[in-house]
């Protein structure tokens, strides 16, 4: 069979020759479903984080990172309506806050 060295070099001789990209990074070799699996798995995270950290305030991660759970109901509001649904801003923030944001401000905002 040869050594490993010539095994990788017939590795990449064959996948050359039948024009397969072998330098592709991982992310680049997803298929558009398994990115937005990918990208919703991280969204999720993202709103489980926030919920399990609610005492990082608003203005706090506006003024570090420039957005904020606000932010996440606009966009979320703005992606459905891209896509004809009707998601409108108070729904899309009960959806990133876990409760309505009423609730959430009375419970956890501060002062």
């Amino acid at each position: 069979m040869g050594s490993p060295c010539n095994q990788i070099n017939l590795f990449q001789y064959i996948t050359k020759s039948q024009g397969v990209n072998t330098t592709m990074s991982a992310t680049e070799q997803l298929t558009d479903y398994q990115q937005l699996e990918l990208e919703a798995a991280a969204f999720r995270q993202l709103l489980k984080h926030l919920d399990d950290n609610k005492q990082v305030q608003n203005i706090d991660l506006m003024n570090l990172a420039g957005f904020c759970r606000n932010c996440l109901a606009k966009w979320y509001s703005a992606a459905a309506e891209e896509r004809g649904l009707e998601i409108g801003y108070e729904d899309a923030r009960e959806r990133v806050y876990g409760m309505p944001y009423t609730e959430w401000k009375a419970k956890y905002q501060t002062p």
